[in-house]
């Protein structure tokens, strides 16, 4: 078939990625590595340069206009990403560094106050390493147990399996809701659904899927979830955790410090009300601010039109790729309109290397990604070392697909007329 090229994006959005303009070894850059991490828009780097040069202080304590006006920012920020994914509450926004502490948060607080001996937790074997290192130590201080849901024919959640792992044990369930390395999309709304009716709670990890799907967590009714802003057009060092305000009102204080507390003795101490409770020390205010400006770029796309245009994206490549031989795809096979899964494909070619392919494709000024991508336990199911990786976002084209795909025939040919 061929894929109808129809963006849903304006083309012109190029120009807000000034980094998109440059070159590489002397050849127009082609990013193909987002699930790693996006690239920022104009709007998002003026947003952080206007905090540091006009309304740099501290937050919330100052009572002199620059604080005012940081402290106007940085809140406005939480408001706007308590809408973008349909809180219900400001408060249930908990500012982090990263997706990984907002895990830990859920782990350290709720998963040691709740989890005893013999608990489970239930895990798959696809989760990204920050999804399973946190419940590997509550684990081995808890005594609770983890069991992994496993792939399908297809490589994608077992469903089947998961629903006979679902018992009165089943305290946690934590799953990733699109793949970094098999892009599938899975099924969130039936996998909290059937944990609830067990009484169990559930994590969702948005890492990939809030950069590239409206999210709705309302409507999802997971208990908490975690989402990563330097993958979303935000900086590096900011994140978030949702949890439902009743949930993150029982759970304890993850750290202590200045902010968190609502009152200080020299014998005990009270805690600051939502969502302060968890944002020990002054914050990263200026990501904070930052995050909330990629929010607004995102919104005003549109994450529909985002998601539209990233299915023609992926029926392309996946079109493109499907014709080159020796050439294994990880994951399942999207539609013929690209629906299915996410725009990324990890893959391995016979009898090459994924560093080589990567590093012969950066001569060409292509960044993809090779490795295991922090989901060493999949690769290992799999039985691989680790693969390639091109991941596209809504600022890529189909005639970077076509340069990519050139590129990469290219260098397998070298490769193949060396073996």
């Amino acid at each position: 078939m061929t894929v109808t090229q129809v963006s849903a994006i304006d083309p012109n959005i190029r120009k807000d990625f000034p980094i998109l303009h440059q070159e590489i070894n002397g050849k127009p850059l082609i990013y193909f590595d987002n699930a790693a991490t996006s690239q920022k828009p104009t709007a998002v780097i003026n947003a952080l340069k206007n905090y540091y040069e006009y309304n740099n202080a501290n937050v919330h304590r100052g009572a002199h206009s620059l604080s005012g006006r940081a402290t106007d920012d940085y809140e406005g920020a939480r408001d706007k990403v308590a809408k973008f994914i349909n809180a219900r509450s400001r408060n249930e926004i908990v500012y982090t560094r990263n997706a990984s502490e907002a895990i830990n948060i859920v782990a350290y607080t709720w998963g040691l106050s709740n989890l005893q001996p013999d608990d489970e937790i239930i895990l798959s074997v696809m989760e990204h390493h920050s999804n399973i290192v946190p419940w590997q130590i509550i684990a081995q201080k808890t005594g609770a147990k983890i069991r992994f849901v496993e792939l399908t024919d297809t490589e994608e959640f077992d469903l089947q399996q998961y629903k006979t792992f679902l018992n009165e044990k089943t305290k946690l369930v934590s799953i990733v809701h699109v793949s970094n390395t098999l892009g599938c999309i899975n099924p969130v709304e039936e996998i909290i659904n059937l944990a609830h009716k067990q009484g169990a709670k559930v994590l969702i990890d948005a890492c990939q899927s809030l950069p590239h799907l409206p999210i709705d967590v309302q409507a999802m009714d997971c208990d908490w979830l975690v989402g990563s802003g330097h993958k979303m057009c935000a900086t590096t060092g900011i994140g978030f955790l949702y949890g439902k305000e009743e949930l993150l009102l029982e759970m304890p204080p993850f750290l202590g410090g200045g902010e968190m507390i609502g009152e200080v003795y020299l014998d005990h101490f009270t805690c600051g009300e939502l969502p302060h409770k968890f944002e020990a020390g002054t914050p990263a205010i200026g990501e904070a601010i930052a995050l909330g400006a990629a929010v607004d770029y995102l919104s005003n796309i549109g994450m529909d039109k985002i998601h539209q245009y990233e299915e023609q994206l992926t029926a392309y490549l996946f079109e493109k790729l499907d014709q080159i031989p020796n050439l294994r795809i990880y994951g399942n096979q999207p539609t013929p309109e690209g629906k299915g899964r996410a725009c990324l494909a990890a893959f391995n070619v016979d009898g090459i290397h994924a560093s080589d392919l990567a590093t012969l494709l950066d001569n060409e000024g292509i960044a993809i990604r090779s490795g295991h991508h922090c989901t060493q336990p999949l690769h290992r199911y799999l039985e691989i070392s680790g693969s390639a990786r091109a991941s596209l976002y809504f600022y890529n084209t189909f005639e970077e697909i076509d340069t990519f795909i050139k590129a990469l025939k290219e260098t397998i040919d070298f490769f193949t007329q060396m073996m």
